[in-house]
């Protein structure tokens, strides 16, 4: 199993602190939260450890589905910059969030999703051109978020010849059970544990997600991707991590 850890619980700290963190519990890979605070990385510094890295493309006051063009221009132009710095540091994914559809937009939802599924496509082929992996994620239940569906996005990705990212906890508060989250698009996932009534990001094990189901699942499939630990801080972490390695 490839197992790393996001920078996303240490967001309050320096990067250098959450990736020492990462590397001294043993973990081989480190997913890039590559917005603020952490907007400009250092490609030298990321050298200095002893890890592999994917990266989370920016999401906060992002939308590659926005009616709006020069705002759906400037969120591609942002998210290009991680399929960049994946290059540079031969990162192979880069997580990418399908959109949102704002209240003033529910009338136009077809459009959306038209809008959504240009951008994607585009962001795919630009991905492809560096060797670079542009992994589609799965939304949670939140008003506006699109693509909570895992059956519509696997198809949309099979038929452009993309990949998906399974965030396990945004298909269990949507009500995805454990044995109808595998689809051959998957190439990467986000683990994390919640009770389906919030996208808590609980440590493994601490929720009520059946976990060694989908796992053992993935696995029997031979699942060559990352197992990327996504929760709220480093205790998470390690705890996480000692589930795994306890139960797998």
């Amino acid at each position: 199993m490839k197992i790393g850890a996001s920078t996303l619980a240490g967001l309050h700290e320096n990067l250098e602190d959450i990736l020492g963190f990462i590397e001294s519990l043993g973990l081989e890979y480190a997913e890039l939260v590559h917005q603020f605070p952490y907007e400009k990385i250092d490609s030298e510094l990321l050298e200095s450890y002893n890890l592999k890295y994917s990266i989370h493309s920016p999401f906060m006051d992002v939308n590659i589905a926005s009616l709006q063009e020069k705002s759906r221009l400037n969120s591609i132009s942002q998210i290009k910059s991680s399929i960049d710095l994946a290059n540079r540091i031969d990162a192979e994914t880069v997580v990418v969030h399908p959109g949102l559809m704002p209240f003033l937009a529910r009338p136009f939802e077809d459009k959306v999703y038209k809008i959504a599924n240009e951008s994607i496509k585009e962001l795919g082929d630009y991905g492809k051109d560096l060797g670079v992996n542009a992994a589609i994620e799965n939304m949670p239940t939140f008003e506006g978020m699109i693509y909570q569906n895992l059956e519509k996005l696997d198809e949309f990705l099979r038929e452009n010849e993309m990949f998906m990212t399974l965030d396990i906890g945004h298909a269990n508060h949507v009500g995805y059970p454990a044995d109808e989250m595998y689809f051959d698009s998957i190439k990467h996932i986000h683990a994390h544990d919640n009770f389906g009534d919030d996208d808590s990001h609980l440590a493994l094990g601490e929720g009520s997600i059946d976990l060694k189901h989908i796992i053992n699942k993935f696995e029997s499939k031979n699942y060559d991707g990352i197992y990327i630990i996504e929760v709220n801080d480093e205790d998470s972490i390690k705890k996480s991590y000692e589930y795994i390695k306890k139960n797998f």
